[in-house]
């Protein structure tokens, strides 16, 4: 069976702007690598992205008890590091997602997240 694990990709903040292409051309070569092993471990890749640098986000602070919805445009001051990037796989075990997931690129670090499998959990209890 199947198992679903996203992997956020977190680095010290950075401005994607700033990225020459020389690294840029290095990165992708890395993640390329990284989807051959997943590919040649038997696992999928089911998804995942690049994302910008937080000076390009919004916070969003979603409307409640009758206030409406704050939209804060980034940088946000008090972030130390972002989620530069993310993976979907899907595994046979979580041995195997954390083994794959070690193998993602980065300067920083990753956090490996199961999915959760929201079919029926409302008629548990």
């Amino acid at each position: 069976m199947t198992k679903e694990y996203i992997i956020l990709i977190r680095e010290p903040e950075w401005n994607s702007s700033e990225v020459t292409e020389e690294q840029w051309t290095e990165a992708m070569q890395q993640h390329g690598a990284f989807m051959q092993a997943v590919a040649a471990a038997g696992a999928q890749l089911l998804g995942g992205d690049a994302l910008e640098s937080s000076d390009k986000a919004v916070r969003i602070e979603p409307a409640r008890d009758g206030r409406p919805a704050v939209y804060t445009d980034g940088p946000f001051a008090e972030t130390k590091e972002v989620v530069s990037g993310f993976y979907k796989i899907g595994v046979e075990s979580e041995a195997q997602a954390r083994e794959l997931a070690a193998l993602v690129p980065t300067g920083g670090w990753l956090e490996l997240f199961p999915v959760m499998d929201t079919g029926g959990q409302a008629n548990q209890g």
